[in-house]
């Protein structure tokens, strides 16, 4: 292993993408960003790409919008974990890397729920947490499943 790896510049490279993307989770796990406040810009977008709605409709939508939101944002947050855990320990095994990833995302995860349950507008959930891990397992199944598919010899290294 060369001394670029245990280099500061590498560190930062390797764990920057999770803290950035804690950041997005602590901005986003505000008030502002309540389903009382996002639902009309939302729907503004939405109806100039797709049209009109009615209301009951747009329940549905915004319902579905927000919890997309939780397991692709969460997914990807996931997958910043996998990749840094990747890099970080030279003899990890793809699974110990995923659940390392999974571990750090849950906890993330449930500090969010349980920091909304303090705000007036938002409410913690652990369905919510259920639901940012299930997209954390999805895309690392998909990472997984891609470099069975492309990247086998990369993999090898961490069957």
């Amino acid at each position: 292993m060369s001394n670029k790896k245990h280099g500061l510049g590498y560190a930062i490279s390797t764990w920057l993408p999770v803290v950035l993307g804690i950041a997005v989770i602590v901005v986003e796990s505000t008030e502002l960003f309540g389903a009382d406040h996002t639902s009309g810009p939302l729907r503004r977008l939405y109806e100039a790409l797709f049209g009109r709605v009615s209301n009951g409709q747009w329940e549905i939508i915004h319902h579905l919008i927000r919890k997309s939101g939780h397991f692709l944002a969460y997914g990807a947050i996931g997958l910043a974990w996998l990749r840094a855990w990747w890099r970080t320990l030279p003899h990890s095994r793809f699974l110990e890397d995923s659940l390392l990833a999974l571990l750090g995302t849950g906890l993330i995860a449930s500090a969010d729920e349980w920091h909304q349950t303090y705000l007036p507008n938002r409410t913690g959930t652990p369905w919510d947490v259920l639901l940012d891990c299930c997209g954390v397992i999805t895309l690392q199944l998909l990472v997984y499943l891609f470099m069975r598919a492309f990247k086998p010899k990369r993999l090898a290294r961490a069957a």
